[in-house]
């Protein structure tokens, strides 16, 4: 399906790696231009050429720490110097925060809250502009299936989520007059470097989704209809239809991709 992407200028935030590369990787095969927003050079200069192979014309990378709004200031600011406007933005770096609420100290709050839900907030603040100049623009910011399924072993990280969910609602009001379409995307359990690390910490073969799966419903009581955890390369689409001109209706929705662990 042509998402009328072609020439469409994309930043994803967390881009290099799971469920944040996935769509990247789903713009630059439709013909996008795609800036990598992420901390580590290595890991962006091999997800910029790779984009390049796969087809976006003008990928590049911008290396900024979300927790720094000096950093991620200068990154819009290179983004509007090469482009003048821009179409997309995705947010989906995600924190850790995993752990029992009594485990959690000030500092572990503080970091999870700063990355999972203060670095989407920097990078929408410094976006809106730019969408703004742009003939059409979409936001799609990742949140978790975790808000709607507490679980003890997930306070921290369900918080920045739940913040996340709750900016994007508002964002798709406050933003419905310029029709800068804004959207969540909650995913369930899906194979992210975070979910593969804590797979290792306790045990289980991260390249093994049946196994994973297993190990949530074990360690956190979120099983799902499906009896695996989702590959990354499976919410891409997702996201990159929320993100392109194909959704020319939809804004304030939360759209689950959980394999059906909403209604376990």
């Amino acid at each position: 399906m042509d998402l009328g992407l072609a020439d469409a200028k994309a930043v994803v935030q967390g881009g290099t790696q799971g469920m944040g590369r996935a769509a990247a990787e789903c713009f630059a095969a439709d013909g996008a231009r795609v800036a990598v927003l992420a901390r580590t050079k290595a890991d962006l200069d091999a997800t910029v050429e790779h984009l390049v192979e796969l087809g976006s014309p003008e990928a590049f990378p911008l290396q900024a720490d979300i927790t720094d709004r000096d950093q991620v200031d200068a990154a819009f600011r290179e983004v509007e110097q090469r482009w003048g406007e821009l179409n997309i933005l995705v947010n989906a770096a995600g924190p850790t925060g995993i752990g029992a609420f009594e485990e959690l100290s000030d500092d572990d709050w503080t970091e999870t809250l700063d990355v999972g839900a203060m670095g989407m907030i920097r990078c929408v603040r410094a976006a809106i502009p730019l969408l703004r100049k742009a003939e059409w623009g979409r936001i799609v910011n990742l949140s978790a299936h975790s808000t709607k399924r507490q679980s003890a072993g997930l306070t921290a990280y369900t918080a920045a989520k739940s913040m996340v969910t709750s900016v994007t609602k508002n964002l798709s009001i406050s933003l419905a007059p310029d029709e800068i379409l804004v959207n969540t995307v909650s995913p369930g359990s899906f194979a992210s470097e975070t979910l593969k690390g804590w797979a290792r910490s306790v045990g289980i073969d991260p390249d093994d989704l049946y196994a994973i799966m297993a190990g949530i419903e074990e360690h956190f009581g979120h099983p799902a209809h499906l009896p695996r955890a989702g590959d990354p390369q499976e919410i891409g689409p997702v996201i990159a239809f929320l993100a392109s001109r194909r959704n020319s209706y939809m804004t304030g929705a939360n759209v689950n991709v959980d394999g059906g662990s909403d209604f376990c």
